[in-house]
């Protein structure tokens, strides 16, 4: 939808009540298409999300951001500060950052591999790329992931995916 612009968004979910080392992300909420760093609105919205997820006993456990630029693979420094003010209240949380090559591929079949790279924070509190067998505490369920994205895609149905922004903008939606 804004194909120009850098996207972020918040990732919810919960811990895993059968195993406590196991973070299930069930939903996302897109934040920002313009100014991502921008606290006020940044602060403005966690509050909104934690306010209305929490009392359906979902979380914020990680962050998600797509970079402007389409050869743009870098994790940058804004993904990191809001990374790591997640992981502040949530410390097994964790950043997908969008691979956009791979997404443009995605609908022509060229490409299956995932298109979000997982990051999580290492012992010295540094964001890295995780390994390929996703790291211990999450799992990417990708072959579904990249299902939604290709329908999503040629359906047209990403036109209707209304940001925080798109909100501020129009509080109706």
């Amino acid at each position: 939808k804004h194909k120009t612009t850098a996207v972020n968004g918040i990732l919810l979910g919960r811990v895993n009540p059968q195993n406590d080392s196991v973070v299930e992300i069930t939903d996302s909420v897109p934040l920002f298409h313009s100014n991502l760093a921008l606290l006020p609105s940044l602060e403005i919205a966690l509050i909104m999300i934690e306010e209305h997820y929490g009392s359906k006993g979902l979380g914020i456990v990680g962050y998600f951001h797509a970079n402007e630029r389409f050869d743009d693979a870098e994790l940058g420094i804004v993904a990191k500060n809001i990374g790591d003010h997640i992981c502040r209240y949530f410390p097994q949380a964790a950043i997908f950052l969008l691979d956009n090559k791979k997404l443009e591929a995605l609908p022509m079949g060229k490409d299956q591999s995932p298109v979000m790279q997982l990051y999580i924070r290492d012992a010295s509190k540094n964001w890295k790329l995780a390994g390929p067998d996703g790291g211990s505490r999450l799992v990417i369920k990708e072959p579904a992931a990249n299902a939604v994205l290709s329908d999503y895609i040629s359906s047209e149905k990403w036109q209707d995916v209304v940001d925080f922004d798109d909100h501020l903008d129009d509080i109706k939606k």
